[in-house]
């Protein structure tokens, strides 16, 4: 696939998939900026890393200060901005609809659609100033074209992200910059760890392929997306899934 000389900025690279798109990426030769709110776990990710002049960051993708303190940083580190941003920093704070508060639904957005805004935006703006055409990949899910019981505000915020996903590609593609939006399935993360084995057998079930995502999987599809392979895709939504149609 091949992206030497390539600096890639990945949120949420501290764990789960934003660790294995972080993985894939340095694999192919690009130089990583793994941003995470846990500086200890954006360094256990370096560690894990083909050496190419990587950088841990913490960055709080929910807050403007901290997400262009990040970009800054990457300047001053590199000299340059990144041309391809992974979205992938996401949370979950699950409930029934009726039982949720206030700033659950408030925090799980904030994360996972204000972060994606605020980064991308940050992103944008620094490819079209440097001319650099660029790649911007979108981590979603497949609950927020289906929705999924207990989980009505992790699905608003990655429809969001789909939504949006395909609003800034069309503004976008003037600059040569791509946006493209991957929803993955039931994936093994820590965040899917702590789901009752007796709800994984059962959605097991439900998935063609008979078996769950690996994060790698996801991060071969991003590495894809980031690379001149995908160089007429833009606004593409891929479902990562196995199958699953929840």
């Amino acid at each position: 696939m091949g992206l030497t000389g390539k600096l890639a900025l990945v949120t949420g690279g501290g764990s789960g998939i934003g660790r294995a798109v972080c993985q894939v990426l340095a694999r192919e030769n690009a130089r990583v900026v793994v941003a995470d709110i846990n500086m200890a776990a954006s360094r256990d990710t370096i560690q894990t890393l083909k050496q190419n002049q990587h950088l841990p960051l913490v960055s709080d993708v929910s807050k403007s200060s901290s997400v262009q303190s990040c970009f800054q940083k990457i300047l001053e580190e590199y000299s340059v901005s990144p041309d391809i941003v992974v979205n992938s920093a996401g949370i979950t704070k699950d409930g029934w609809l009726l039982r949720m508060k206030e700033k659950d639904f408030d925090q799980v957005v904030d994360i996972n659609l204000k972060g994606t805004f605020l980064v991308s935006q940050a992103a944008a703006s620094a490819m079209k100033e440097a001319g650099i055409k660029g790649s911007i990949v979108n981590i979603a899910s497949i609950v927020g074209k289906t929705g999924n019981l207990g989980q009505a505000n992790y699905s608003a915020s990655k429809a969001g992200v789909i939504g949006f996903s395909k609003t800034a590609a069309k503004e976008l593609g003037q600059f040569g910059i791509r946006v493209n939006v991957i929803l993955p399935g039931f994936i093994k993360t820590p965040m899917t760890d702590v789901v009752p084995e007796k709800i994984k057998s059962q959605l097991i079930t439900r998935i063609p392929l008979g078996r769950l995502g690996d994060p790698t999987e996801i991060a071969e599809v991003a590495a894809f997306l980031a690379s001149y392979k995908s160089s007429l895709m833009t606004g593409a939504v891929l479902e990562v899934t196995g199958g699953l149609d929840m």
